[in-house]
């Protein structure tokens, strides 16, 4: 029982960290909240494959519909992860390096973080509208694999503040070991579509492709900067679902 209590609490307490979903009364453990963040995204998925069903039952036009789609995966958030690719964003555009982090801890948006979160959206909207079939599959595996991007920066990379929201992300995914478990659990889930949706084959082969892009975005945040913080952590997830939708659409159109 302790087991189940145990886990039951770093659950909700994932679920309050990374959405806007209210969570029952319980006493939570905020400890390992990193080590379910792609499960997290399945989650978030999942409530967006059915957000995008219903419109598309009442007959919204898939552009409109994917807007809506990709406004309610930020409010979802709450925009926890735009507002680290806003925020990186500006540091980046810092020329000297020693004054990045601190423009990324001033919370005033700069032009180059209103920029990110224009292209950001445009990205999303426009690719998940050139997503015709299966959106109720990809969605959730789209931000799954974000969200394991957002483990392989924290297990992989040196991290850059002695305290904040990512710090006990640190504490939390030390080595590769700490992220094999969601790994395997998004290649079978992506796997599915190879072996049992026949005509879908070009969706499992997309999803896999989320695996590569989700080892290269930490690895370009970390070549830019260093190492990471939490800015950089919500900006590999936004950046990596954007790519593998981008990504989704080429496989789309040539399988």
């Amino acid at each position: 029982m302790k087991f189940l209590s145990d886990g039951l609490a770093s659950l909700l307490a994932a679920i309050a960290f990374y959405t806007c979903i209210p969570v029952p009364a319980w006493t939570l453990d905020f400890r390992w909240v990193a080590r379910l963040a792609p499960l997290i995204g399945l989650g978030i998925g999942a409530l967006l494959g059915l957000l995008d069903y219903t419109l598309q039952s009442v007959g919204m036009p898939i552009l409109t519909r994917s807007a809506v789609v990709v406004v309610a995966w930020v409010a979802i958030t709450g925009g926890l992860h735009l507002d680290g690719a806003m925020d990186t964003a500006d540091g980046l555009a810092v020329t000297d390096p020693k004054r990045r982090l601190e423009v990324m801890v001033d919370s005033h948006t700069g032009a180059f973080g209103a920029i990110a979160a224009i292209a950001l959206l445009l990205l999303k909207t426009v690719a998940l509208s050139e997503l015709l079939d299966w959106r109720w599959f990809l969605l959730p595996l789209v931000a799954g694999w974000g969200r394991w991007a957002q483990q392989v920066a924290i297990a992989r990379y040196p991290y850059l503040k002695p305290t904040g929201k990512g710090a006990f992300h640190k504490a939390a995914i030390r080595s590769w070991q700490d992220v094999v478990p969601s790994l395997l659990m998004l290649l079978l889930l992506g796997l599915l579509p190879m072996f049992v949706f026949l005509n879908a084959r070009w969706l499992g082969i997309g999803l896999l492709s989320g695996g590569a892009i989700a080892l290269v975005v930490p690895a370009w945040f970390n070549r830019k900067l260093g190492g990471h913080t939490g800015d950089t952590y919500g900006a590999v997830v936004e950046w990596t679902e954007a790519f593998l939708l981008i990504s989704l659409t080429a496989f789309q159109s040539h399988f």
